[in-house]
């Protein structure tokens, strides 16, 4: 069949497939060696035909070298450090602010963080950064932090300061802690509650390590994993014990002993941070990872969807959340992510008509009896963070059922009371009952496995997964910045 005025053509009728039916054509005169015929299409009514061999190109969607999720801490100096090497970027944020964890909120006058977020700095060179991005309005703090259980404060850590605690407790401890120190042939601790027997023996265990830790990590320690521990659990020397039992250490112990902290609230380390990048787009949550196209699909607050191409991911959002997003991700890794544990957290702000009654930065509290597992004085931090002559205090609670206020308030402020912070329930001008999603990863039995099946997976796909949860681990605020850092360096690596 030959059309007037154009080369011959041959029409081939396809037979109605699953999709459409179309109508093939191809010019009788071969392309150019080695080039791509050209499309061609052939129009019939009101119907124009595509050559199926060569099918209409897409427009493609927006492409950005590296996008980051999450402008916490870590998705920030990611941020920054990408930056500094030059490298395209965008960071996505879901909520309409940035800072994660590390802000500050004011309310009556008393300025409140999410519990306590302090500054623990060992790096020189994110503490020269942190600082910039502070300003000049931050002090250095000496921890004071102490312990309240059989009806009294012991410093902290409780296992080298069981000077100031009833005989018999005493006495248990330090016996418990010597028969541990020179057993010999000491088994491989499996779990948490395995490595606090073995290392600080009966007494220690009973009184606090096994309770406390119960009520902050929301599980049994047995179904924690010892493996974590060496860093954030501090094992004392036998010397620091016998010390601590006759009230002569004098000195503080762990990795938390001094800190920085803004005056205005740890937000402000945050604001500066945000001021220090990027314009970040707030307000915009990635709904689905296309890893294979490496394209996100994005959703904004105002019901407006986005599609975005990258060459590397920087995720900084939970590691579960991330795995959700995944189109269709490798079986393995779904069941990994199904294996990872984190808990909750509900805890008050509270406000005080008045001082808070000790000069206590926080204070650890392991009996069943209080509702609550720790308590923090924000105004002891810094006095900018109350009103004059007032006291702004975090309770962290122990249940991860949400509290009924109207139980849980008079429970708080008798405790507040016992504990001498407080001079009587009356005290308290308001409370406020928060609730963080992702508080503490657990380490279970399951936790290095699936992190490791989900790590590798990711890293084959140009993502890179960093921060606290993103990393899925426990660790501090320097470690954020730290994780940035390192993050940006991967992704420039893959580029």
């Amino acid at each position: 069949m030959r059309l007037a005025g154009r080369p011959a053509l041959e029409l081939h009728l396809v037979p109605p497939g699953p999709r459409d039916n179309r109508l093939r054509r191809r010019a009788s005169k071969p392309a150019a060696s080695g080039a791509p015929p050209p499309p061609q299409t052939i129009s019939l009514g009101a119907s124009t035909y595509y050559d199926p061999v060569r099918p209409v190109p897409r427009a493609r969607p927006p492409h950005v070298p590296v996008i980051v999720l999450g402008a916490g801490l870590t998705g920030m100096s990611a941020s920054y450090h990408l930056a500094a090497a030059g490298v395209g970027h965008r960071v996505l944020e879901r909520l309409p602010h940035a800072g994660g964890h590390a802000i500050t909120v004011e309310d009556e006058g008393f300025r409140f963080d999410r519990t306590g977020h302090l500054l623990h700095v060992r790096d020189p060179e994110i503490k020269r950064l942190a600082l910039s991005w502070i300003g000049d309005d931050w002090i250095e703090i000496e921890r004071r932090s102490m312990i309240w259980s059989n009806g009294v404060y012991t410093r902290y850590p409780f296992q080298a300061n069981t000077f100031g605690l009833p005989p018999e407790v005493a006495y248990e401890c330090l016996h418990g802690f010597v028969v541990a120190h020179f057993a010999k042939d000491k088994p491989e601790p499996k779990n948490f509650e395995e490595y606090c027997f073995t290392h600080f023996g009966d007494g220690f265990s009973r009184h606090f390590m096994i309770p406390y830790n119960t009520r902050l990590w929301g599980v049994p320690p047995r179904e924690i994993s010892a493996a974590w521990c060496s860093r954030f659990v501090p094992v004392p020397k036998l010397e620091d014990v016998l010390a601590g039992a006759v009230g002569l250490n004098d000195r503080e112990l762990g990795y938390n002993t001094r800190f920085v902290y803004p005056r205005q609230g740890i937000g402000e380390l945050s604001k500066g941070l945000e001021r220090a990048i990027q314009p970040i787009a707030l307000g915009q949550a990635a709904q689905a990872i296309d890893w294979r196209g490496r394209r996100l699909e994005v959703s904004g607050s105002g019901g407006t969807t986005e599609s975005l191409g990258y060459d590397v991911l920087v995720s900084t959002i939970p590691l579960t959340v991330l795995c959700d997003r995944l189109v269709d991700p490798p079986e393995a890794v779904r069941q990994a992510a199904r294996r990872l544990v984190c808990t909750h957290l509900y805890y008050l702000d509270v406000a005080l008509d008045g001082p808070c009654l000790k000069p206590l930065h926080w204070v650890y509290v392991p009996e069943d009896r209080y509702p609550f597992y720790r308590v923090g004085c924000y105004s002891n931090f810094s006095a900018a963070m109350a009103p004059p002559g007032k006291a702004g205090l975090y309770v962290e609670l122990a249940g991860r059922a949400e509290p009924d206020m109207a139980v849980l308030l008079p429970q708080v402020a008798r405790g507040l009371t016992e504990m001498g912070l407080v001079t009587s329930p009356s005290a308290i001008r308001f409370a406020r009952l928060r609730r963080i999603d992702y508080a503490y990863v657990v380490f279970n039995h399951d936790y290095f496995a699936s992190v490791e099946t989900i790590r590798s997976f990711l890293e084959g796909e140009r993502i890179v997964s960093a921060g606290r949860y993103g990393g899925w681990n426990y660790s501090s605020m320097e470690d954020a910045l730290v994780f940035g850092r390192d993050a940006a360096s991967a992704a420039g690596a893959l580029l």
